[in-house]
């Protein structure tokens, strides 16, 4: 009898409890993830919605201002961030799962203006420059010493700011302009190009509070999309024009 409840006792505490619900947080960035009559859409959402099917895992998933993301995932247990652009000063800040997207960088001012930049130095002399608050392209440009920075909580803003002449010059990346530019209302020509300084990729972010037996598990989940094609048809419907991202990031391109 005595050996009986023993063996009771050991298996109730053998059983697997359930996992933690996490919350992931991401912003409202298209076409990689965006909110749309009151659900949350984009290529992102769909491989993280795609994941979490592949893992069995429970998750609430919210839009808010990157920079209340950024502060949850650093200090608090069972979040995930997404998108985020993975650097050497994140590194040992987040657990990773990705990559899920590659993108450039650039320098953009209204279309039809002759702006005298082909370097950042040269931008450093123009005027204000804006810039979603927090991004990594914000933090960049702050180590590299630049004081003009017109920081903006959503990058839609930033696209009015230019078009009205508020701001000379705005940072965004290549492949996310034409969705924004379309969520805000504007010809897709808007915009022109000036100066395209730097390359990155960017991962599911996990906080160190987060299993890391879980993290291993949604990375072996989406290199297993990646080999049996589904990654690959999602990003085909958000980036017709563009690859896909494989199991090994780019070289990053830094400026």
């Amino acid at each position: 009898m005595t050996r009986l409840l023993h063996l009771l006792l050991l298996s109730l505490f053998c059983v697997d409890l359930p996992a933690t619900e996490l919350v992931l947080y991401t912003e409202e960035n298209p076409p990689i993830n965006f909110s749309q009559a009151g659900e949350l859409d984009g290529m992102a959402v769909e491989v993280v919605r795609e994941l979490l099917q592949r893992t069995d895992s429970r998750a609430q998933m919210l839009s808010v201002p990157w920079a209340r993301g950024y502060r949850m995932a650093t200090t608090q247990p069972d979040v995930g961030l997404f998108v985020t652009v993975r650097t050497p000063e994140r590194e040992t800040l987040f657990r990773w799962v990705g990559p899920i997207i590659s993108t450039s960088t650039t320098l953009y001012a209204r279309s039809g203006e002759a702006l005298p930049v082909t370097t950042l130095e040269e931008a450093r002399q123009l005027g204000r420059i804006a810039v979603p608050r927090d991004w990594y392209s914000h933090q960049v440009l702050v180590r590299l010493g630049f004081s003009n920075l017109e920081l903006v909580p959503k990058p839609h803003e930033m696209v009015r700011m230019t078009l009205l002449g508020r701001v000379p010059l705005m940072v965004y990346e290549d492949q996310l302009l034409p969705g924004l530019l379309q969520e805000v209302g504007a010809p897709p020509d808007a915009l022109q190009p000036v100066h395209t300084f730097m390359r990155t990729s960017s991962y599911i972010a996990f906080s160190l509070g987060t299993d890391p037996i879980r993290v291993q598990r949604w990375q072996a989940a989406l290199d297993a999309m990646k080999r049996d094609g589904s990654f690959a048809r999602i990003h085909q419907r958000w980036f017709p024009d563009e690859p896909p991202a494989g199991l090994q990031a780019d070289q990053d391109l830094l400026p």
